[in-house]
């Protein structure tokens, strides 16, 4: 991952504080065009106009967005279907993001040295790359190829605390939970979800997580087929009570554009107190724990 300026929370105590006024968050889907990254930067930035058109002032994206998921086509080929550092096909997302002033998280596959990555970059209002957070949790299909990050990334935009994941990281609690300890205010996750028992599996993570660690949690997907999988859409946004505020459709090319609102947020967190208790429990000595064998 490549150096950025950071903190970290260590000890028990739950970070406190709330931004000042909401956030408009977009997360979108649209059909990834199989190993063409200037074709889906292009889309990109669409996107991202559209968005910042309806108040936006962050866009999410699915996992792997930049090259369509294809882990067997990127792996033939890396230097043309992964990007690294600087790469000129981001030109069009970075102009787009700089002329409307929104902040993009974009799924894409990354060269870091020999190995690749799955990773979310980050490009700020100004089009300028912020950081890159590499997702930590691979699917077994995944670990042939690519390698696992080592670190979180926590995100500040007007006072809201953002923790970033992909895909299979959002069905560990530990890691949304570790972004709640880190002070995250939203969960923002590009996947891959499919029909079947990946829309199950959406459908169940994302209000858990959301419930679990009293905050907003955002999906972005794919729509269509990429990589061979038949993939679900539904792109969404839960609040930090575990409730869909919205949700996109299966099938279609489509914008989920919503406000974080900080005063439901405190709201839900002090009738919700369960990241003031986990708190309070990590101050204490582990309870001893008995064991028993039943004949």
């Amino acid at each position: 991952m490549p150096e950025t300026s950071s903190t970290s929370s260590t000890s028990s105590t739950v970070p406190t504080g709330y931004p000042e006024r909401p956030l408009r968050i977009a997360t979108v889907q649209t059909g990834a065009v199989a190993g063409d990254i200037p074709a889906n930067a292009a889309e990109a930035a669409a996107l991202i106009r559209e968005a910042a058109g309806a108040g936006a002032r962050l866009v999410l994206f699915a996992e792997k967005f930049l090259s369509g998921y294809e882990p067997e086509l990127i792996r033939t080929d890396p230097v043309r279907y992964a990007v690294g550092p600087d790469d000129p096909r981001l030109a069009p997302i970075a102009e787009a993001c700089r002329e409307t002033g929104t902040v993009a998280i974009v799924g894409a596959a990354v060269r870091d040295g020999a190995d690749l990555r799955i990773s979310a970059l980050v490009l700020g209002r100004d089009g300028g790359f912020v950081t890159r957070y590499d997702k930590q949790h691979l699917f077994r299909s995944e670990r042939d190829h690519f390698r696992p990050g080592s670190a979180g990334c926590t995100l500040e935009l007007d006072g809201w605390r953002l923790g970033l994941g992909v895909c299979y990281d959002s069905g560990f609690p530990e890691h949304a939970r570790a972004a709640a300890l880190d002070g995250c205010h939203a969960y923002l996750v590009g996947a891959l979800f499919s029909v079947g028992h990946g829309h199950h599996e959406s459908r169940t993570w994302f209000p858990a997580r959301a419930l679990d660690n009293t905050l907003y949690t955002v999906l972005a997907n794919h729509i269509g087929r990429t990589g061979g999988r038949h993939t679900c859409g539904g792109s969404a946004v839960w609040g930090p009570d575990g409730r869909l505020i919205a949700e996109a459709g299966e099938d279609r090319r489509e914008l989920v554009v919503v406000d974080l609102d900080p005063v439901f947020l405190r709201g839900t967190r002090e009738r919700e107190t369960l990241l003031a208790d986990l708190a309070l429990a990590g101050s204490r000595p582990p309870a001893p724990r008995a064991r028993f064998t039943v004949a």
